[in-house]
């Protein structure tokens, strides 16, 4: 604090001591504004409670280093703090503030209205009588909030007590909703809100009461008890969830949920989660005891878990259990849940030495959750799977690669096996920045000892086949000019040759093994397969080309066309299904892509059949999206025989504070709706009402639909079931109205 020298005032305050003398103040403009002041002392340099203080007024009366009279459009300044009154006293020893009537008081920001304030600046504790208060918008504070107070208590540098305090994050003139609690604590260092006896009102309609809540101010972890949420569907009846929050420390929490199924009974479901230096993980649990429309106790659980063992030794689990086949379908509300019919048991450990070696020992089991209307094959077991990978990008030019694995298959019924892999490959890449050819050859060697359920008395046996492969592209590009935007239009033509001899692999049992969907991926990869229990001989050339345009204003890539096709000099004799390849030439594959304007989106691909002059398959979405909170997706899917859909989804502004919700998933095939979701969201500034209908197929082949009704009162709490993750799921690009500038 500085010393209050009359020099002092004559420097930094010029304007405001002409008021003490009338005739001059009659020349001045009606109204004189604090401005910095030139020649200040070294200490107007400092900052906070060291900073001078300023005083403005019609009238300042004083004595020097005690107390300073300011009457009449008062004001005082220092550093972010300002108090405005109709009068201020201040006295030196104390560094107390009084301020009558009109009082305003701002500290960076955060403003308090009141008819009286008592203030000491040094400790920046004191009280207000009758507050009217408003909190700025910051960093660490994500809306700012106001209210009013029969009392006001300043604690600190960041604490406020409020007394029968209404509060809210409305805007100035909109008290749609308001926190009404007989005592208010604002910590603005944890950013937490602490009020006892406190309601929510919405609308003027008491719609929650609460002892004792606590909330953040910013968004932030908090121990306490969650919003709330209700709903219904067909097959539980009226859900009503209350979870309670565990903030247990900065790297650990819990959520414990008791959730209420009218039909069924009480569920308690908990999720546990930790993060230290070198592990990190989530444990869930889920518990029905005596679910009334099953007749048993229901569970599920799963551990995620990750960790680093030692350097270059890291340890990743999943694990997972049902109760029984139908305890997701019958429980959860989720698509990707009730439609889950394998449970993984999966465990990886996996070791890096060297510059070059990689070892991992692998398990993995599952538990399989049958349909009776559609019976899932149980998968097979590795108990174990160990392999040692080896790669060396550059040796002399020369790219090393070796794979090795050993897997224990293992099946109730079918037959079990040992697989043993070994496949070294050597390339040697020549590329140059117009192109590149790689020329590459390896050796697959597996071998296989057959144990339990061997029925038909196979014997052990080995697969050898040499592999060779020859991969070639050009980039050819060239400038050019579309309306007055420059575009760079690029050419890439590929060629891929690959030569494996034929072996046949009929008597080999199918472990692991699946096809690759046919696509841009499977035509320029060696082998369809993948699971290492087939390998297609081949004797065919990928011929492909790639153009793109691109803008050069933004290097956003506005086209993309891609077309390939497979030619075969001999007929691909190893297959899953039994019969040979024997077209001379695959399916045309073509592709169109690419983000057409700022705001146009296209993806398109299409499989042709030019022996047969037909499509097979055929996909195309378009999207729209001109702004935030403004998204329309439409999209075709079709396969020859088995398939045909439609797909529109859409979030659009119906007025400025409505928005419509929709997807809609319909079978041409089976004239029947897939998935269909509707809602409405309505935001009004400060709160956002969510109504949200969805349809979904669950793995018996039937429908079930959940019901959303969420209210988020913002920067407080949502009440309500969150449809947030299955909004985002089924509108790409949706928004909520809370985060849509207005």
């Amino acid at each position: 604090m500085i010393p209050f020298h009359l020099r002092t005032f004559a420097l930094a305050l010029a304007p405001a001591l002409a008021c003490l003398f009338p005739f001059a103040a009659s020349a001045q403009e009606d109204t004189v504004n604090l401005r910095p002041a030139e020649g200040l002392s070294p200490s107007a340099t400092k900052i906070g409670r060291d900073a001078p203080i300023f005083f403005e007024a019609n009238k300042l009366e004083g004595e020097t280093d005690k107390t300073v009279n300011a009457v009449g459009d008062a004001r005082l300044r220092q550093d972010k703090l300002t108090v405005h009154a109709d009068s201020i006293d201040y006295t030196e020893d104390d560094t107390t503030v009084i301020a009558r009537d009109h009082v305003v008081i701002d500290k960076a920001g955060d403003q308090a209205r009141g008819p009286f304030l008592r203030y000491n600046i040094k400790t920046e504790e004191g009280y207000m009588e009758t507050p009217n208060f408003s909190f700025a918008k910051k960093e660490k504070r994500l809306r700012p909030s106001r209210g009013e107070a029969s009392q006001m208590q300043f604690e600190g540098p960041e604490r406020d007590r409020l007394f029968d305090v209404n509060y809210t994050t409305c805007a100035p003139g909109n008290n749609d909703w308001f926190l009404r609690a007989n005592e208010l604590v604002l910590d603005h260092t944890t950013q937490i809100g602490t009020a006892s006896h406190a309601s929510i009102l919405f609308k003027d309609t008491p719609i929650l009461y609460l002892p004792f809540m606590d909330f953040p101010l910013n968004g932030q972890r908090k121990s306490g008890f969650l919003a709330p949420s209700i709903g219904t569907n067909g097959k539980n009846g009226l859900i009503v969830e209350a979870p309670y929050y565990f903030n247990i420390a900065p790297n650990y929490d819990d959520t414990l949920t008791p959730r209420l199924l009218t039909k069924r009974g009480l569920q308690l479901n908990n999720e546990f989660r930790y993060l230290e230096r070198t592990l990190s993980g989530q444990l869930d649990t889920e518990y029905l005891p005596g679910d009334r429309l099953k007749g048993e106790d229901r569970y599920f659980t799963r551990l995620q878990h990750k960790q680093v063992l030692m350097p270059n030794m890291n340890l990743l689990l999943d694990l997972q259990k049902a109760s029984d086949d139908d305890y997701f379908r019958d429980l959860s509300t989720r698509i990707q849940n009730t439609s889950q019919t394998t449970l993984p048991r999966d465990g990886l450990l996996t070791y890096t030495f060297g510059n070059y070696w990689g070892a991992s020992a692998h398990m993995l089991n599952y538990q399989v959750l049958q349909d009776p209307l559609n019976p899932v094959p149980i998968p097979y077991a590795m108990k174990p799977q160990l392999q040692l990978d080896g790669n060396r990008g550059d040796f002399h030019g020369f790219a090393l690669n070796m794979h090795n694995e050993w897997t224990d298959f293992t099946h109730p019924t079918q037959i079990n096996g040992q697989r043993t892999i070994s496949y070294p490959v050597i390339s040697y890449p020549m590329t140059r920045s117009y192109g590149y050819i790689t020329p590459k050859i390896g050796y697959h060697y597996t071998h296989y000892v057959f144990g339990e359920n061997n029925t038909t008395s196979l014997p052990s046996m080995t697969r050898e086949l040499p592999i060779a492969s020859l991969d070639s592209a050009l980039y050819l590009e060239r400038k050019m000019t579309l309306g007055d935007s420059p575009y760079t239009q690029t050419l890439e033509p590929r060629l891929y040759y690959v030569h494996i001899p034929f072996r046949d692999q009929s008597q080999i049992p199918n472990f692991s093994t699946s096809e690759l969907d046919f696509g841009f991926a499977q035509i320029f990869s060696e082998n369809p397969f993948i699971g290492g229990d087939r390998i297609a001989d081949a004797n065919h050339l990928t011929m492909g080309a790639t153009t793109r345009l691109i803008d050069d204003n933004n290097g956003v890539e506005r086209i993309r066309a891609v077309l390939a096709q497979r030619y075969y000099f001999s007929p691909q004799r190893v297959t899953l299904s039994g019969s040979a390849q024997t077209d001379r030439r695959s399916d045309v594959l073509a592709g169109l892509s690419g983000e057409i304007t700022d705001h146009w989106g296209l993806d398109s691909a299409l499989q042709y059949n030019g022996d047969l002059g037909r499509t097979e398959k055929y996909n195309v979405v378009a999207r729209y999206r001109p702004e935030r909170g403004k998204v329309f997706s439409a999209g075709y899917r079709y396969t020859r025989d088995s398939l045909e859909q439609v797909d529109f989804s859409s979030q659009w502004p119906i007025t400025r504070n409505w928005q419509s919700l929709t997807r809609i998933n319909y079978s041409l095939r089976e004239r029947r709706l897939i998935e269909s979701l509707v809602g409405l969201e309505y935001n009004r500034d400060c709160w956002a009402l969510r109504f949200v209908a969805h349809q979904f197929p669950t793995a018996e082949q039937r429908t079930t639909t959940s019901f959303f009704i969420q209210l988020e009162l913002t920067g407080l709490s949502a009440l309500g079931i969150n449809p947030l993750e299955t909004l985002r799921q089924n509108i790409p690009g949706y928004t909520k109205s809370t985060e849509i500038a207005r």
